[in-house]
């Protein structure tokens, strides 16, 4: 269930360091930190081209003493070579003495431009003036959420309450997103008592229920993080206690990742793209997410047009056999493509609903299996192209 208060045992800041020198007194460094060793657990970007932070996580994860992320936004720190790692170490480093902890023990992440050093001036004056503004209640956790923001227009926060147990996350994401990962920072926060093997365990089911789940634009960023921090004390969850958490913990990171979709750059429609009937729902994921990265499903949207004839293409083009009379289509209620078959409809009323309506449902059914895929996108706007055309310039 829903919760309004936040996993115990975590302090949080948000504070404006400097990195974005053109936006006088916006937040862009955040800092995490759990007051006693965590288990900790995190999935990464897939690109072939990642981010130095991509890397110290990586080799510092999974943990059962993990005290704490710093992350920035503003620079992505990606592709700068032996100095971009030397410098997201020292900013772990750094971290990790502004609060008192080895610097092992923290974590490091960011967000941003690619091919930019970091300028470690402002990080070493930045770190510990979050240090200092630590704080446990929920506006210390939004600032932290506001930090971490680029493009993004609203912070996204979602809390699960688990009987005595709770599961935080805040993430960012609004474009370069598409699987597996997106442009995104994502972090889960429990007080429960969760197994480091467990956390590990979690982290990519999780991603594959959420976060891979979501399209923009069909591109994979350099910075992609999920990571999951777990401080509780006592015995670890098992067996139905577990279950149940596992359940809470991908609950949360499927709201996060619905708001990546919602808020993507320049979108004014929030599509969800239901596929049912296939024989595996990897199957069905391969077609959701084909129909979500065609531009020209996208653009349809956005002109409130109901030319179901693209959507329909592209789940033929998404590699995964089946018969025209195996699939009927619907756009909201309106029942378009049945078995194969076109079938008559008011086209204005369509696409009224489109209009009228910022969240939109498609549902592809067919007749393979019991395969299933619950999908997001959005659609592709003028200010879309306006807004990364210009984003370096």
């Amino acid at each position: 269930m829903n919760s309004t208060e936040n996993a115990t045992g975590y302090r949080f800041a948000g504070v404006h360091s400097g990195l974005r020198a053109s936006e006088p007194g916006r937040l862009d460094l955040a800092l995490i930190v759990s007051d006693v060793p965590a288990a900790a657990a995190g999935v990464f970007t897939q690109n072939r081209v990642c981010a130095a932070p991509v890397h110290i996580c990586r080799e510092r994860l999974p943990s059962s003493d993990t005290r704490g992320i710093v992350i920035c936004s503003g620079n992505a720190n990606a592709c700068t070579g032996e100095q971009g790692l030397d410098d997201a170490r020292r900013m772990a480093a750094l971290a990790a003495k502004a609060v008192g902890v080895d610097a092992r023990q923290m974590l490091v992440c960011s967000t941003g431009v690619i091919g930019r050093l970091l300028p470690m001036a402002v990080m070493e004056a930045g770190i510990p003036l979050a240090a200092a503004d630590l704080g446990g209640d929920a506006g210390a956790l939004e600032r932290a959420a506001r930090a971490i923001l680029t493009t993004d227009t609203r912070t996204k926060t979602c809390t699960r309450a688990l009987n005595e147990y709770r599961v935080t996350g805040f993430a960012k994401g609004a474009a370069m997103i598409g699987p597996n990962m997106a442009t995104m920072l994502a972090f889960v926060l429990t007080d429960a008592p969760i197994d480091v093997a467990d956390l590990a365990a979690l982290a990519p089911v999780a991603a594959d229920h959420s976060f891979n789940c979501i399209s923009v634009e069909g591109h994979t960023s350099t910075n992609d993080s999920l990571i999951f921090l777990a401080n509780g004390a006592g015995p670890k969850l098992k067996g139905a206690a577990l279950a149940q958490f596992r359940e809470a913990a991908i609950e949360v990171c499927a709201e996060l990742a619905r708001d990546m979709a919602s808020d993507a750059e320049g979108a004014s429609h929030l599509v969800t793209i239901l596929i049912e009937g296939t024989r595996t729902d990897a199957d069905a994921h391969k077609i959701a997410k084909t129909i979500a990265e065609s531009a020209l499903v996208k653009t349809a949207f956005f002109g409130a047009d109901p030319n179901w004839g693209r959507f329909v293409s592209a789940a033929g083009y998404a590699g995964v056999p089946f018969e025209e009379q195996q699939l009927s289509l619907w756009l909201g209620d309106f029942l378009l493509y049945d078995k194969g078959t076109p079938l008559p409809f008011d086209a204005a009323a369509v696409s009224g609903y489109m209009k009228a309506n910022r969240e939109l449902t498609m549902r592809l059914l067919f007749t393979l299996g019991s395969g299933r895929c619950t999908f997001y996108t959005c659609d592709l706007t003028y200010d879309y192209v306006r807004l990364n055309a210009d984003y370096t310039t």
